[in-house]
């Protein structure tokens, strides 16, 4: 009898010792944060979209990756996070990241971003966190004529980013500077396909690349002359009326030769265009993204 009572005794106190050691060190409780977002593309292979909550004292936590197919479809919209983590967070921010990526804190390339009111957090690209701006302010300008061939044919066979209304060229572009980890670049889809004029941040000197120009100098401002190296499908010299104007805001790192989602400025060449004519683009808010994040 003495036996059982001191084997009952030691099962309670274990018991009790358990219970305690649960109750003072509880297990992790998640909450879960949902993400409504449209207008997001297709990123390939080698990078990824990974969402972050910022504490009060801007630390960031990470929310999960996910892809995002052709038709804009996430692969994940629910996500497990810390529930006072994500009680106290006070933002949102929406990152593109590489694909391996062994760097565990944000990439500086913040697509989209958004400050929590209660439960929601209305995500844009204007919000500090992301680029900063929503374009409504920008403006473009732009002259067919191609510099680099020296003579003046096939004039209109190229595009450059300026203003010739006051009779000199002036930069052709109004736009906001990006923060880290974008970059502009120019377009004109000829025939359909779009091809680069080359990337830049300063709408007041050239831009970085001419690959498709004659061997003089162009304009001291963003362009190009279509005239040698055509890719594949495409024969130079051309004739850009009737085609499309575009800038772009590009990932920096940059993994496609493809315009990127965002295109806040978009001007259609007139069918009859003339060169050394200055003709103006359209603000496009249309292809930027937005949505939610709910916790």
């Amino acid at each position: 009898m003495k036996l059982l009572t001191l084997v009952a005794i030691t099962a309670f106190f274990i018991f009790a010792g358990c219970s305690e050691d649960n109750s003072t060190n509880p297990q992790p409780q998640n909450s879960t944060l949902t993400l409504n977002i449209s207008g997001l593309a297709d990123l390939g292979a080698s990078a990824k979209y990974e969402g972050w909550i910022i504490s009060p004292g801007g630390k960031a936590k990470s929310t999960g990756v996910f892809t995002v197919d052709a038709s804009g479809k996430l692969s994940k919209t629910k996500f497990d996070v810390d529930a006072k983590s994500l009680s106290d967070a006070t933002k949102f921010v929406l990152t593109i990241e590489p694909n391996p990526d062994s760097d565990p804190n944000p990439s500086p390339t913040h697509i989209l971003a958004g400050d929590f009111n209660n439960k929601t957090s209305t995500l844009s690209i204007g919000n500090g966190a992301a680029l900063g701006d929503d374009f409504t302010s920008s403006s473009g300008k732009y002259i067919l004529a191609t510099p680099t061939n020296g003579a003046n044919t096939d004039e209109n066979s190229g595009i450059w980013f300026l203003d010739l209304t006051s009779g000199s060229p002036a930069p052709g572009l109004n736009l906001p500077t990006l923060p880290n980890g974008w970059k502009y670049e120019g377009w004109a889809v000829i025939n359909g396909t779009p091809v680069s004029t080359g990337t830049f941040t300063d709408v007041n000197v050239i831009d970085d690349a001419d690959p498709f120009s004659s061997t003089m100098g162009g304009p001291p401002f963003p362009g190009e002359d279509f005239l040698v190296n055509p890719p594949s499908g495409l024969s130079f010299p051309t004739n850009l009326a009737g085609g499309t104007a575009v800038i772009s805001v590009e990932p920096d790192p940059d993994n496609s030769s493809k315009p990127f989602l965002l295109k806040p400025l978009v001007g259609m060449i007139p069918s009859n265009a003339s060169d050394h004519v200055t003709y103006s683009m359209n603000i496009n808010s249309g292809s930027f993204p937005t949505g939610t994040a709910t916790r």
